[in-house]
């Protein structure tokens, strides 16, 4: 069984701003850098030969490349239990296409849609009794974050393994972006 989503890679230098923002609260785990990244789909546990349709399906998309900014700061969860602290990604027509299409081409395998709305995110770290005033006090001192737009040419299929230490995550395809027209021109 391999427990799949569909991703964003993060440039090296887009994760060492993130990491920056790492520190200065209890009770936290802290997503690992090599581990940040933009899901565009969890897809779930499945079979080897389910991973291989879904490989198929995502070799058929296609869809331009775009830029893409992370900015802002927010949490999952409710203000009497916050899950998880996450960075935002401004939510491009270019990237909801693509999420789009994805989402498409996962349920044309036979999987079922995606339950949740996409709110287009990098994970920074999952909480555990956080009190409400400190994660207040994190978010406000950090409130005008942004990473500047960077180049997204292609999405990943990831693979994750759970462990006592945190998750794993590993690159299992790469799917390029076709190069949008005005970048070509230039």
């Amino acid at each position: 069984m391999l427990r799949l989503f569909a991703g964003l890679a993060l440039p090296k230098a887009a994760r060492a701003r993130l990491v920056g923002l790492c520190a200065g609260l209890p009770n936290v785990r802290w997503v690992r850098p090599e581990n940040l990244h933009l899901t565009l789909r969890f897809i779930g546990n499945l079979d080897e030969d389910t991973a291989q349709d879904i490989d198929d399906a995502l070799q058929e998309i296609h869809a331009n490349g775009f830029s893409m900014r992370l900015q802002g700061l927010g949490f999952f969860g409710s203000r009497r239990r916050a899950r998880q602290i996450w960075v935002g990604a401004e939510r491009t027509p270019e990237l909801l296409h693509l999420q789009e299409k994805i989402e498409s081409a996962i349920v044309r395998t036979g999987l079922p849609p995606e339950g949740r709305k996409f709110v287009p995110h990098v994970t920074l770290a999952r909480l555990r009794d956080l009190q409400i005033s400190r994660l207040q006090d994190f978010l406000s001192a950090h409130e005008p974050f942004c990473i500047e737009a960077f180049p997204i040419a292609g999405f990943t299929l990831y693979s994750s393994v759970r462990s006592s230490s945190g998750a794993f995550y590993q690159a299992e395809a790469e799917y390029p972006l076709a190069i949008p027209l005005d970048a070509k021109a230039v």
